[in-house]
């Protein structure tokens, strides 16, 4: 068999097959693709003729580039096919499929696929992704070529080599880039979320699925409503819970309540009972108020240590928060008295107390107050995080800038939370 220089997949598809005489055998109409060494190969290129389809296996194929393909079978030695499902198809599985593009964080459809010859086989090195290979296969990609070499210009080539792509599956609703997990936590979770959101149901479930606990729960949280509770029906109980634990309280709540309730209190039960008592704590408040926008994690200290005990303590209990916007400080009842700020804290006299250095008159609001009401105080006093007290001035938690923003600018889809 020879394979002569860059070969597309377009350039073969109805190309005519000749016997060793000459004559046409058959036009050719799929090529049957399997795992090889390094990379995919075609074992086989089936053939239409006088609309019945036909099998020539690869070691029957004599020359095979985009100007000629010839066989050493005749029209009588060929060998019926019949569509199998387990078979994967270049045609049928592969073009018109979508792949995620994880360096450039989107989605992107195989146009073509580049093909090249190793040790008397024809292996499957590329995907073509661009506009080229759109032109190729409406057949205008030279003259295309020409049109734009007039203005001093050229068509590029976008290719994604196979070495990305996932293990071969026939019947693929979509393709998905083989993305190390490595490269997947190095993400923004908004782009991971956006690539889950637009490949096909199944293949975001598998993106999903590989995912690191850690970057699961990263991605969740940016997941519309209707996407999270897919994500998270889509995987055992066990590991919902653990990229739940992952997530802040609030977020957390926000998946759930939008779960049916057997669903979120199975979850719940699977939860570690102090991760889920702060869960449950945040499901039990309205939703477009204070409470229903708070975190329940927060920072507060006594009044009576000092700058320098609360900074030690301070490097340890932030660890596992994901923004720190301020100390507030709390008698022994847990009343909320005072607030400091990370930078006050930082440049105090380490040997003042808290007492000392805290602001004493604070905005907080209760957990019924209505959300816009949170944003205004929130934008008119310019401040980062809104502490939410109940009627005796205990601190349930706080409601951070972040919480608001999709009060000032409208996500497409509104969180709804209720009692689980």
């Amino acid at each position: 068999m020879a394979l002569f220089g860059e070969l597309f997949l377009s350039d073969v598809i109805r190309k005519p097959v000749f016997d060793p005489k000459g004559d046409i055998i058959g036009r050719v109409k799929d090529v049957i693709v399997v795992k090889g060494d390094p990379l995919p190969e075609i074992s086989a290129v089936i053939v239409q003729r006088k609309g019945h389809l036909y099998l020539i296996r690869w070691l029957s194929i004599n020359i095979f580039n985009k100007r000629i393909i010839s066989s050493f079978l005749y029209a009588d030695a060929l060998e019926d096919y019949d569509r199998l499902k387990e078979d994967l198809l270049a045609v049928r599985d592969i073009l018109d499929k979508q792949i995620v593009d994880a360096n450039g964080a989107k989605v992107v459809r195989v146009n073509d696929i580049k093909l090249e010859g190793y040790n008397g086989t024809a292996m499957l090195v590329a995907v073509d992704v661009g506009m080229r290979g759109i032109l190729r296969r409406l057949g205008v990609e030279n003259r295309s070529e020409d049109i734009l070499r007039f203005f001093n210009s050229e068509l590029s080539y976008n290719l994604i080599s196979w070495n990305y792509m996932q293990p071969l599956r026939p019947e693929l609703k979509a393709i998905t880039l083989t993305v190390p997990r490595q490269m997947l936590s190095e993400l923004h979770p908004a782009d991971l979320a956006e690539l889950i959101s637009q490949v096909s149901r199944e293949e975001g479930t598998t993106l999903f699925k590989d995912l690191d606990l850690e970057t699961a729960a990263e991605a969740l949280s940016e997941l519309k409503p209707e996407k999270q509770a897919e994500m998270i029906n889509s995987i055992d109980t066990e590991k919902a819970a653990d990229i739940l634990e992952e997530m802040q309280p609030d977020e957390a709540a926000d998946v759930l309540s939008d779960l049916p309730t057997e669903k979120a209190k199975e979850i719940l039960e699977a939860i570690d009972k102090e991760e889920a008592e702060d869960i449950q704590e945040l499901l039990g408040h309205e939703e477009d108020t204070a409470g229903g926008l708070m975190t329940n994690i927060f920072i507060a200290y006594p009044p009576d240590i000092t700058v320098a005990e609360a900074i030690q303590r301070f490097k340890k209990d932030a660890e596992d928060i994901e923004a720190v916007y301020y100390i507030y400080i709390i008698d022994e009842l847990e009343r909320l008295i005072g607030v400091t700020s990370l930078r006050d804290l930082l440049l105090a006299d380490q040997n003042l107390k808290l007492s000392d250095i805290m602001i004493a008159k604070i905005k907080s609001v209760s957990p019924e107050t209505d959300d816009m009401v949170v944003a205004e105080i929130i934008s008119k006093y310019n401040i980062v995080a809104l502490p939410v007290v109940d009627s005796d001035n205990i601190l349930l938690g706080i409601v951070s800038v972040d919480d608001v923003i999709d009060i000032i600018l409208p996500p497409a889809a509104k969180r709804g939370r209720r009692k689980v």
